[in-house]
């Protein structure tokens, strides 16, 4: 059994929180901490057993150190912001904790996503005899998981991995975010980019459109994007030659997304109002609905999955690995929606496998690197059944 301390108690928290409360034979004691001690007050409450609960700026790297040299654990789930990701890194290299993380470093000046300044870390970890597993939500994630997976079980190569990801759901909001408001935007407002025949590609964001049957939920459009999980699978995943990234939004959403960025309120830069500096897209944040709060009555599903396709046994195959998340059943198991769910339940279990070593490698990985197996099985024990389909 172990001791885990949980950074963030935003959506994903609340659900890791859940779950890992959930596992007593495998987290004996669970600290969650946050900016906001009332957030980490209001997820202790909905839960049977005891946990504690901490204030704490994550930016502050000695504050991180001091409340690890207080607590104590195995392990550090770090679900805050992806602009404090170093600083609790830094932190478990100077305690000797391992680390996890759902999503990689951003940095709070510039608009971009990559693992950069994450990938260094491997040799100082490495030589600190600790773990740090990065991007260990669905997407990345489980995405990187499947294609692990699907290389393992299903193919001798694996040439084109398209990742597609779709919210069928319905929160009766006209605009919200399924997670942090600012990174979400500032996500969605960057610059597409894809991995084809080898090379990065670039284009303007939200033009190119896919209408992708997804099983249960039906034919949805989706955009190509970036995300993370193409930085690591290109590397990682051998003989690929094309990566993509597909997720789905409805005109509403995409209409309302071009009025903010034309009228300025995505802007990441300071505007002065009354003599005082303001961000926009952080006071966009302030004024749109917390994504907790989008949980009950949350109706629908998510469809989250990667199409395969390679060659297997000289022949050409092509898949498609899936989850799908019923908006309703997370809110039931987890307090949450399902945006939420599928990033907090992977992150409980990586965690339970790193802290069993069932994963165990030092320096820093990702997910894909690990054997996809008993993660596999998890998804199926902790509420995120997966499917196979072939296409």
């Amino acid at each position: 059994m172990s001791k885990v301390l949980i950074i963030g108690a935003g959506g994903v928290g609340g659900v890791v929180t859940h779950k890992c409360a959930q596992a007593p034979d495998v987290f004996s004691e669970i600290t969650l901490a946050s900016r906001t001690l009332e957030k980490c007050e209001r997820i202790r409450d909905q839960i049977d057993r005891p946990i504690e609960v901490a204030q704490l700026d994550a930016d502050n790297r000695d504050e991180v150190i001091a409340l690890v040299n207080r607590v104590k654990p195995d392990l550090i789930i770090n679900v805050a912001l992806p602009y404090q990701n170093l600083s609790i890194m830094d932190a478990c290299m100077e305690t000797g904790v391992d680390y996890l993380d759902t999503a990689n470093y951003e940095p709070p000046e510039a608009v971009t996503f990559s693992y950069t300044w994450q990938w260094p870390y491997e040799r100082p970890f490495r030589e600190k005899g600790i773990m740090g597993l990065l991007g260990c939500g669905f997407d990345p994630g489980v995405t990187n998981i499947f294609c692990a997976y699907g290389l393992k079980h299903y193919f001798d190569e694996i040439h084109t991995i398209d990742i597609l990801d779709c919210n069928a759901g319905d929160h009766g909001r006209f605009f919200a975010t399924n997670f942090n408001p600012e990174i979400n935007i500032r996500e969605v407002t960057l610059r597409a980019k894809w991995y084809e025949d080898g090379v990065w590609q670039e284009g303007p964001p939200m033009t190119t459109r896919w209408d992708f049957d997804f099983p249960e939920v039906g034919s949805h459009p989706t955009y190509l994007m970036y995300h993370e999980e193409m930085e690591c699978l290109a590397r990682n995943i051998p003989g690929v030659k094309t990566i993509r990234f597909w997720m789905h939004f409805s005109d509403t959403y995409i209409n309302t997304m071009n009025v903010l960025q034309k009228v300025g309120m995505t802007r990441i830069d300071p505007v002065y109002y009354e003599g005082n500096p303001v961000i926009p897209v952080r006071f966009l944040k302030e004024v749109l609905p917390e994504p907790a709060s989008l949980a009950e009555g949350y109706e629908g599903k998510t469809c989250i999955g990667c199409l395969l396709e390679g060659i297997k046994d000289g022949r050409t195959r092509r898949i498609f690995i899936y989850n799908i998340c019923s908006h309703r059943k997370a809110y039931e198991d987890a307090n949450s929606q399902a945006v939420s769910y599928t990033t907090g339940v992977p992150a409980m279990i990586g965690a339970k496998l790193m802290t069993q070593k069932v994963w165990r490698r030092e320096g820093v990985v990702h997910p894909e690197e690990l054997d996809p197996d008993p993660f596999m099985e998890g998804l199926n024990t902790y509420g995120l059944p997966w499917h196979v389909e072939e296409r």
